[in-house]
């Protein structure tokens, strides 16, 4: 069966163009530095997202990983949203690899409060750790994009205080797309960033992690030493390289369906959905319906040939990605209605 998959935007296939370049891929080692189509990749990426120079690396968590471990040491503090990917959904990898302490603060809708970071910074005192790294995310997992005005006045905390800024920036194309912007409008306000290619961009691996010359040295080894290292990747470059410069202009079209599909999910009896909330290719939504159907609806609808993420917090989130269509999230909604007759 050919299934409908709105559980995430990391489901997407790579395109057949993409195929087309893994197979016609010219590769060397890249841990040699000599993979000419990872070379390519990475000079694109630091050329697009207004950096000095760039790394490829194999997943997001990866990526983050690296970028924590080269702006630190250990014991150091970095600071992060309590809602944020690199603190709910990296495994604690921070404490394991970087040896540092998260300080987490709680911010309203996930946007970040940059008088409230500027607080959290450490002092100078023999018992406090040193705040080393303030970490960002643009979009937010939650489906939320932050404002530039917001991402300048964190960066300008940053800099007051010699404090480097970090940007998860998994969906970051999504965040320019939503607010109409060049990505560099939004990277201009980190030191470092991270941009998955594998999600909405269909590339089937790889994020690239950029920033200056000297602090992408520092990665490079630290991925390294991860087991990172990686041989002929120009076949897994080659898609990226596609996804970095192709994908990112066809955003608005999952943007426009995800609203589209928020207006249908409206309509659905016990759904409760507000359509003005959806910002990028996420839509959330509360059922009113006993528990019982509720758990065991992602079993229904699988049946019904659509594959959903089963409800997390009392919330459910359908994204919607290059392999949705809107006869796709047609017959979804339809299916979720019928599911939901009681």
């Amino acid at each position: 069966m050919a299934y409908i998959d709105l559980r995430s935007d990391t489901v997407t296939m790579p395109t057949e163009k993409m195929r087309q370049a893994m197979a016609q891929a010219e590769v060397g080692d890249d841990v040699y530095v000599d993979d000419p189509t990872v070379n390519r990749l990475e000079q694109t990426a630091a050329q697009v997202l207004g950096k000095e120079a760039a790394l490829f690396l194999s997943s997001g968590t990866q990526s983050n990983q690296v970028a924590v471990m080269s702006w630190t040491k250990r014991g150091d503090e970095i600071i992060v949203s309590d809602s944020c990917h690199i603190y709910e959904h990296e495994v604690g990898a921070v404490a394991v690899l970087a040896g540092a302490n998260m300080r987490t603060l709680h911010f309203e809708g996930g946007i970040p409060d940059a008088a409230m970071i500027e607080k959290a910074i450490r002092g100078v005192d023999i018992h406090f750790p040193e705040t080393a790294l303030i970490c960002m995310e643009n979009a937010l997992s939650n489906g939320r994009v932050v404002p530039l005005s917001v991402m300048e006045q964190v960066y300008q905390v940053g800099q007051r205080h010699k404090v480097p800024v970090h940007l998860d920036g998994a969906r970051v194309f999504n965040a320019a797309t939503a607010l109409g912007v060049d990505v560099k409008q939004i990277t201009q306000y980190c030191d470092s960033v991270s941009c998955c290619l594998s999600k909405g961009l269909c590339a089937p691996v790889g994020t690239v992690l950029a920033g200056s010359r000297e602090f992408i040295a520092k990665a490079r080894k630290n991925r390294k030493m991860l087991g990172g290292g990686m041989r002929q990747a120009g076949v897994i470059a080659a898609p990226a390289l596609i996804a970095l410069t192709e994908m990112t202009g066809r955003l608005r079209e999952d943007h426009d369906n995800a609203k589209y599909m928020a207006e249908r999910l409206a309509q659905i009896d016990g759904v409760h959905c507000d359509p003005s909330q959806v910002e990028i290719n996420m839509v959330f939504f509360t059922i009113d319906r006993p528990q019982s159907l509720r758990d065991g609806l992602q079993a229904a609808m699988r049946e019904k040939g659509i594959k959903i993420s089963p409800e997390d917090q009392g919330h459910f989130r359908f994204v919607t990605n290059h392999d949705v269509t809107r006869q796709d999230i047609d017959k979804a909604m339809e299916a979720l209605a019928q599911c939901l007759q009681v």
